[in-house]
């Protein structure tokens, strides 16, 4: 629901969109929509989405309070990870936390740039 609109004018709105060939609905149970950047996120918490489609064109409009979350340059990559990686590259443990380090905890690709 758009706010603002009394329930009559979102009837009114939904016939003209029907006649341009264009539905819209509401997706319910959206608990939260994250927007990742290469930075940051944009967490909207208890979202309100829509589905609008558009001759075959989905577009999504979320309405809500977005949180900004910066993002730590560092990942943390768990011990199991690197045990594993050890393991099946057949390197040490410090070796392995550099590749996983290095592909962003990718196990499959780390396991690979130590296998060459």
């Amino acid at each position: 629901m758009i706010p603002g609109m009394s329930p009559k004018q979102m009837k009114q709105m939904e016939r003209q969109m029907k006649k341009m060939g264009m539905d819209m609905k509401d997706l319910p149970g959206v608990k939260e929509v994250i927007i990742r950047f290469e930075d940051k996120e944009l967490v909207i918490p208890d979202a309100e989405v829509n589905l609008m489609n558009v001759m075959g064109q989905e577009t999504y409009q979320i309405t809500g309070n977005a949180v900004e979350v910066e993002l730590n340059g560092e990942i943390e990559i768990p011990d199991e990870d690197i045990e594993m990686v050890a393991n099946q590259a057949g390197v040490t443990k410090a070796d392995a936390e550099e590749a996983l380090i290095a592909t962003k905890g990718d196990l499959a690709e780390a396991i690979l740039k130590l296998s060459q």
